[in-house]
């Protein structure tokens, strides 16, 4: 149902507010089970009540609250679509920012504040537009699963993978997903604007290193020294340049950019497009090969004092279908006197981007901006999307944003001064209401 020319006001307005309203909540997850999103969720459960949508708050673990809402189709027949948000976000240092991070402040064009882009600003625009449903009496062309998950900045423990382990039932007839960090733009060389649909992730492999030795006084040669064989395997891996691999999603993504730029394709090397991201390179950058980042290291009590043992812990990522080629080179990178531990694994994730649901999401978007040129990225990180796949539910990340053409967006993940612009969450909001109603 087309929206006039004054719904569309409201719908934008009410996704700014709510915006702003739900940086207002401090739903920190500080990890390790620490988290508190009681209280927006019961906010969002009330914003889901004032317009008749019944919701249902499911506690996982004390405060750790999911809302979890069903708005049915008008075609039961089809598959339902889940659309997710998270209400958790990850920590701040106060003194460290220009505003107060929890005040959902307007300034300068921007709404500021822990959240604002992770993912308080989707969140919004999942409230907006299915409140405008209800006081329009619209009913989507298929069942939708509203789910704001809680701990999704902490792996979903109490969030998606709760919910997927112990509520299967909550997800029977649906088969694809829709959430966060896609549908942005960023404009490369020639000022082409893209939108980056977020079709694959990366795997994680987090490892700890352990090595041991033979302890003695820091005066004597020790030439079985755990701090110097921890210390070499470290510098190994940290060092080792991962060989470039072209997947489905990344190939689709280099291509375009060589043509809008006329710059040449090479599926061995694209590094060199890299430069025409601008400020994104450094996140898709991070996509073209697995990784392996050391992060901690633990050794010693006292400094005249050799240890008997050290570790070491890496981050690892790999792209969809080559974890084995990760773990094996941290492997043979450590070494032989090095054990390698996976302390932590989740699964990649690549999705096609074709059929009916992408399309919907590239006509909206073009839509909206005649000039935008939707294409699938690999994201680096990851989403509650890799909870849903265990049930079989194909995720894309599409929370739209039109961005301004200097504005370093990946940054402000987790960033200080985080902030997400007045005019790209009304745009937002546009592309994700009709989108919805064309899937």
């Amino acid at each position: 149902m087309r929206l006039n020319s004054d719904q569309i006001k409201e719908l934008e307005d009410e996704a700014v507010l709510l915006c702003q309203e739900l940086i207002r909540f401090p739903s920190v997850n500080h990890g390790e089970g620490l988290g508190d999103e009681k209280a927006i969720a019961q906010y969002v459960a009330n914003k889901l009540s004032e317009v008749g949508i019944k919701s249902e708050l499911i506690e996982s673990a004390p405060n750790r609250v999911n809302v979890v809402a069903k708005i049915a189709g008008s075609d039961t027949t089809r598959p339902g679509l889940v659309l997710h948000g998270h209400l958790d976000v990850v920590p701040v240092t106060a003194e460290d920012w220009s505003v107060e991070p929890f005040s959902g402040e307007i300034k300068d064009g921007f709404i500021w504040g822990r959240g604002a882009v992770d993912m308080k600003d989707m969140d919004a625009m999942m409230l907006a537009t299915v409140r405008m449903w209800k006081r329009i009496g619209y009913q989507p062309p298929r069942n939708i699963l509203l789910i704001f998950f809680a701990d999704e900045e902490a792996s979903g423990t109490y969030g998606s993978r709760w919910l997927v382990k112990n509520r299967p039932e909550l997800f029977a007839g649906y088969s694809e997903a829709v959430s966060e960090v896609g549908g942005f733009s960023v404009t490369i060389t020639g000022n082409h604007r893209l939108y980056l649909v977020e079709a694959a992730q990366k795997g994680i492999q987090w490892l700890k290193l352990s090595a041991k030795g033979t302890a003695g006084h820091g005066s004597f040669i020790n030439t079985d020294n755990a701090v110097t064989k921890i210390g070499k395997a470290v510098a190994r891996i940290g060092d080792y340049e991962w060989p470039q691999i072209e997947t489905k999603t990344s190939g689709l993504l280099f291509r375009k950019i060589a043509e809008l730029t006329g710059d040449v394709y090479d599926r061995s090397n694209v590094k060199p497009l890299l430069k025409h991201l601008g400020k994104a390179s450094k996140m898709i950058g991070a996509t073209i090969s697995n990784t392996a980042n050391p992060t901690m290291l633990e050794a010693g009590y006292k400094a005249n004092v050799i240890p008997q043992s050290a570790s070491a812990v890496i981050d690892g990522r790999f792209l969809p279908g080559h974890e084995d080629q990760l773990h094996e080179t941290i492997k043979k990178l450590a070494g032989d006197d090095v054990e390698v531990e996976v302390l932590t694994r989740d699964i990649a994730l690549e999705a096609e981007f074709s059929g009916q649901l992408v399309e919907a999401m590239c006509n909206a978007i073009q839509n909206e901006d005649a000039e935008g040129i939707p294409v699938p990225y690999l994201m680096s990180g990851g989403t509650d999307n890799k909870a849903l796949s265990d049930l079989g539910i194909i995720g894309y990340g599409f929370s739209p944003l039109r961005l301004p053409d200097d504005l370093d967006f990946f940054s402000l993940f987790h960033g200080v001064d985080e902030r997400v612009p007045v005019e790209g969450i009304k745009f937002g909001v546009r592309v994700l209401y009709e989108f919805l109603e064309n899937v």
